[in-house]
């Protein structure tokens, strides 16, 4: 049967679908929101990464050239882009959707990463792009408390309102899940939450409003703006330095801005309690000007320049292995879950080759080895992506769904692509075994679409009765994965 979409499907960022993606792949160069496309650029790329840009999104060398001016619009091609200046480096170049070539149709758009699916309520929120850390501002008393896995809610005054709701990301913008109780100073409500970062609201009388008393907000999109809270799990701390007027932490989850995250004065110290990504971030204090490794942290790793940075780490840890290479002098670790840095991760050298424990969160990753400066994918690892150069691993870390297919057994290739993947055709490569194609994969909670691919023949997906039609008239298998 044809899938009917009851939901308001909404795309944060995407990537257009390229054959290669790189070991410098940056998780953020290209997004859409708000039918803008985005392009976030770096005046500090060399000519190699800038070449690798221009053709993976088809952005001549001219438009990049003419962004990094700083001209905050240009008409270049008969189209009016728009340029903003992020920092010294950093310039976000963007245009409208109608001026892209290519006709979006919003049924047909998918989702990805953190993008969630909201119900069609007049005034339900819109998301932005999630960050990789986060810390609260509360205008005085904090308005959402968090202990032993329950995060109190409370909205002050309102005592005339007959009920009151909470509605956020949490419940999927549920109007009517989360009933407030009420209370002599106004309402409350306790759920269970995990660490993270939220955005919700409270409906008074039917009426949506933001939390009057959380400093963080961001637009909505429609006119107003949705409350941010994060949910902690993980406390910065420096004994000493009592006398030092000001410290700050800094690290790869902020993109090493000094003077972004001030660290509060306690007895004996600094502290600064946040909410971190899962995974393995990199940091240091900057204490009176001066950066410094954490001293009370013995876990850091020196880089390929002979920087030394502490480490912490969010999650499980994953050991990467490369059997072999005694002779090689330096291998390092490189894939997107870390930017696809080629001087940070320097793996330990061991009897039978070499090994460096990392911790991931749940999640689909490409990596690749740099054993004494030539890239190279993991020769033990039969999950690849791309070709030539472009080729890196594959690796899924804590998988929550298997796409499945019954037999063709006689079929010497058979690729599940979709949304998940921006639909690429060389990569995701299914295992045959007990007269059933698999691949296992970790997907967020939304709604995702998919085909087969079996040897070179594109299909949907035969045991899934739900589908929608696309552009081409051919369809595609629709899955949701529940929060």
């Amino acid at each position: 049967m044809k899938f009917q979409t009851i939901l308001i499907l909404l795309i944060l960022a995407v990537l257009p679908a390229a054959h290669g993606f790189s070991q410098n792949k940056q998780d953020n160069v290209c997004y859409i929101n708000n039918n803008r496309i985005y392009f976030q650029l770096d005046k500090r790329w060399p000519e190699e990464k800038r070449k690798e840009i221009s053709s993976l999104f088809s952005l001549d060398s001219t438009l990049i050239e003419l962004t990094f001016k700083g001209d905050p619009t240009f008409l270049y091609d008969s189209i009016l882009w728009q340029v903003d200046k992020i920092d010294a480096n950093i310039f976000e170049l963007s245009k409208a959707l109608n001026g892209h070539g290519t006709e979006y149709n919003p049924i047909d758009l998918f989702l990805l990463d953190d993008r969630i699916f909201i119900p069609p309520v007049s005034m339900a929120p819109i998301l932005s792009q999630p960050k990789k850390y986060g810390v609260n501002s509360f205008t005085k008393e904090p308005t959402v408390k968090y202990t032993d896995s329950i995060a109190h809610f409370i909205l002050s005054g309102y005592l005339k309102a007959g009920q009151v709701y909470l509605s956020g990301t949490f419940n999927t913008w549920s109007t009517m899940q989360n009933p407030m109780r009420r209370t002599l100073s106004g309402w409350e409500i306790n759920i269970k939450l995990t660490p993270g970062r939220y955005l919700y609201k409270f409906i008074v009388n039917g009426k949506w409003i933001a939390d009057p008393g959380n400093l963080k907000k961001e637009n909505d999109q429609r006119g107003s703006h949705n409350s941010v809270v994060y949910i902690y799990n993980h406390v910065f701390k420096l004994n000493g330095f009592t006398e030092a007027r000001k410290v700050y932490v800094s690290g790869s989850f902020n993109g090493w801005k000094k003077k972004d995250l001030q660290m509060k004065p306690v007895p004996g110290g600094w502290e600064l309690p946040l909410y971190l990504d899962q995974g393995t971030h990199a940091y240091k204090f900057l204490v009176g000007g001066q950066w410094i490794t954490d001293p009370g942290n013995k876990i850091t790793h020196t880089d390929a320049w002979g920087n030394v940075n502490s480490f912490v780490g969010i999650g499980d840890t994953l050991i990467f292995r490369l059997h072999g290479y005694d002779s090689a002098r330096s291998v390092v670790l490189s894939g997107s879950f870390n930017g696809w840095s080629y001087n940070e991760l320097v793996m330990n050298k061991t009897p039978d080759g070499w090994e460096l424990p990392y911790v991931l969160g749940a999640g689909n990753y490409e990596y690749k080895f740099i054993v004494d400066g030539n890239w190279m994918p993991d020769p033990d690892n039969p999950n690849t992506t791309g070709s030539g150069n472009y080729k890196n691993s594959c690796i899924t870390f804590k998988p929550n769904h298997t796409f499945t297919l019954a037999k063709f057994a006689d079929a010497k290739s058979v690729i599940v692509t979709g949304s998940f993947n921006y639909w690429r055709e060389d990569s995701f490569a299914m295992t045959f075994k007990n007269g059933t194609w698999t691949y296992p994969v970790y997907l967020k909670p939304g709604k995702y679409k998919y085909k087969f691919i079996v040897d070179g023949k594109w299909m949907i997906d035969p045991a899934n009765e739900y589908w929608e039609e696309n552009l081409q008239g051919t369809g595609n298998s629709v899955l949701w994965i529940e929060p």
